[in-house]
């Protein structure tokens, strides 16, 4: 798949760098969606968002559960009229390079580092598909 974060209007890159909450919905078992706010980095040259958690969260469970190693997910944010939304497979990564890489980059967008936690893992989402409105008034393209 083309890098589709590359390929949006003007201010969208810009919108995920600022500081806004987010939030991961994630698939039950059963297929009810479980959503949580969370912090989201991005790894544009790449198509990599990231949201780091505790290995014994729900979420991360849910990912574990999913049908075929298939998890589909989806991480939002809002901020008045404008919204940005990514939808990808998500695995989990225990590596302490693969966390340590996340953190660093939480801290950059949140602009503090989380204290350290031997518990921790990091979501890897693979975007598969790009939406939003991150200019009041213009649209962003949808990547299928």
């Amino acid at each position: 798949m083309s890098n589709e974060m590359l390929n949006q209007a003007d201010g969208y890159l810009e919108f995920w760098n600022e500081y806004h909450l987010c939030t991961l919905t994630t698939a039950r078992p059963d297929g009810r969606p479980h959503v949580v706010p969370v912090g989201v980095t991005i790894d544009a040259d790449s198509g990599i968002a990231r949201v780091i958690t505790r290995k014994s969260s729900k979420k991360v469970a849910n990912i574990l559960a999913a049908p075929h190693g298939e998890a589909h997910v989806a991480v939002c944010q809002v901020d008045g009229g404008r919204w940005a939304t990514l939808e990808g497979v998500a695995t989990v990564h225990a590596e302490r390079a693969a966390v340590e890489a996340a953190v660093a980059r939480y801290g950059e967008r949140y602009r503090r580092v989380p204290a350290p936690d031997p518990e921790r893992v990091v979501i890897e989402i693979q975007i598969e598909r790009v939406m939003g409105q991150t200019v009041q008034g213009r649209p962003t393209g949808r990547a299928a």
